[in-house]
């Protein structure tokens, strides 16, 4: 695992003072154009998500999307997006949380999850958690169990972890890498 850490670390690009001064942003799409690198990431998200027993993959808009429908098939998985307010067609559950300033909204098809399905959320970066929160509680309230959270990459100077790790109740959160 160290040499696909190392793989997946050296693919990550650092933008300095982006999307604002003072910030250091983890661009992955230099991970993600690299087919080494992407497999190799992919394959790991995978092992996550069988060893946890997960019956389907959520990912979360939008990078987890890139990352979960793939990791899906992989895993041999079927796939469910977790979108903003709005952007799904018929009958969805919705859960809102709150960001820095104001509040957000994602939505999933209520119909796509049920009490058989262990759900792994996949996503890009863990920052604060409070999407990947939403999206635990909205797993949960379609019926579905939490299987656990994997994501590429945590930002350990953010309180994510902290914020997550009541709400999974026991199920597991898995960082490929911390940052």
């Amino acid at each position: 695992m160290t040499d696909v850490k190392e793989l997946l670390l050296s693919r990550i690009r650092d933008v300095p003072d982006y999307p604002e001064p003072g910030v250091m942003f983890k661009d992955i799409t230099p991970l993600l154009a690299d087919p080494a690198a992407f497999t190799a990431l992919t394959d790991a998200l995978a092992e996550i998500c069988v060893a946890n027993g997960a019956t389907k993959v959520v990912g979360l808009e939008a990078r987890g999307f890139i990352l979960g429908a793939p990791v899906a098939v992989r895993a041999g998985l079927g796939f469910i997006p977790v979108r903003k307010a709005g952007k799904l067609p018929g009958a969805t559950l919705s859960q809102s949380y709150d960001l820095e300033y104001g509040s957000a909204e994602i939505e999933v098809h209520a119909e796509d999850l049920s009490a058989e399905d262990r759900v792994m959320v996949i996503d890009d970066v863990l920052a604060t958690g409070g999407t990947a929160e939403a999206s635990v509680q909205l797993i949960r309230r379609a019926g579905a169990q939490v299987a656990g959270i994997a994501v590429l990459m945590e930002l350990a100077f953010l309180p994510g972890r902290e914020r997550l790790v009541p709400a999974l109740d026991g199920a597991p959160l898995e960082a490929l890498l911390t940052v």
